[in-house]
């Protein structure tokens, strides 16, 4: 099944927000920041649990597995359209995420202590399973944020994104019709190990970004869309993701989780090309200190 971003759009254009784009300067080199941290739940991952809860019809009870930011995103889809919803998390969950999901009306269950084991205990649940990156009804809801930005900022010639388990970077890959650069913490980097490798192999994962990138192996369908459309795949440390958090607050006050100042981070690091390049800031659901 090829991920249809334009239905994609239509069928969440109801529910979620429209995040605006902002063009501005940075060290005197124009960005787009694309501002999807200022969406419902703080983050893209309410527009592919939406998408996917749509398309099924609005099944009765839903169950997923989530380091944070997919379980809240589920959670609120359910909520809007009136259904239960089971998230299971890793044990290791941060808190500020763990009060969202139950905040959202969702049965919280921590279970193991990655993320991978707590995806076990959830398919052993019943109900509607809802992946977190690798279906391309998903993807296609993660596009429907890079087709803003062209709509939007149609000057815009290169998208860089955060990368976990790659159903961002595959909606963006697809949506946009620009290069894609796929940025991951340096210890967390299954889309860069599986571009080396040539097909999704087991990751290391220890990142300050490990609640949102924490995907041990990058999902066999954003892969397939990755591999095949122009990507680029940049490494950064977490100290420049944390300076590159940071800053955003410094200079904007912009609050984010670290997961969305990798890709602003591999920007101010000069690796990130284009005329007019957008940064997009993906969620926002921490704890947060600068």
């Amino acid at each position: 099944m090829t991920p249809d971003v334009a239905a994609a759009a239509e069928r969440l254009r109801p529910h979620v927000r429209r995040t605006p784009s902002w063009r501005t300067e940075v060290d005197g080199r124009p960005v787009v920041f694309k501002l999807e941290h200022l969406q419902l739940t703080g983050s893209f991952k309410l527009r592919g649990a939406l998408n996917a809860l749509l398309t099924a019809g609005s099944p009765d009870r839903v169950v997923t597995a989530s380091g944070g930011n997919h379980g809240l995103g589920v959670a609120q889809a359910a909520q809007l359209l009136g259904v239960q919803a089971t998230v299971f998390v890793p044990v290791s969950a941060p808190e500020g995420k763990v009060r969202r999901i139950e905040a959202a009306g969702a049965k919280l269950i921590r279970h193991g202590d990655t993320y991978a084991e707590a995806v076990l205990a959830a398919r052993r649940t019943p109900g509607f399973y809802v992946e977190a990156y690798n279906d391309p009804i998903v993807i296609a809801g993660q596009g429907t944020v890079a087709a803003e930005v062209v709509a939007d900022v149609p000057e815009v010639d290169v998208i860089a994104v955060a990368v976990g388990g790659g159903g961002l970077a595959a909606g963006t890959a697809l949506a946009s019709g620009r290069p894609t650069v796929a940025v991951e913490p340096e210890r967390c980097c299954a889309l860069h190990h599986a571009l080396v490798a040539g097909e999704p192999v087991d990751a290391e994962v220890d990142s300050v970004s490990a609640s949102a990138l924490g995907a041990t192996r990058v999902g066999e369908v954003p892969f397939g869309v990755l591999s095949s459309h122009p990507v680029t795949s940049v490494l950064v440390s977490d100290a420049e993701t944390l300076s590159a958090r940071d800053r955003l607050w410094e200079e904007f006050r912009l609050a984010v989780e670290p997961a969305a100042a990798v890709p602003f981070a591999a920007w101010l690091a000069g690796e990130v090309p284009g005329e007019l390049p957008c940064v997009v800031l993906c969620g926002a659901n921490t704890d947060w200190t600068p």
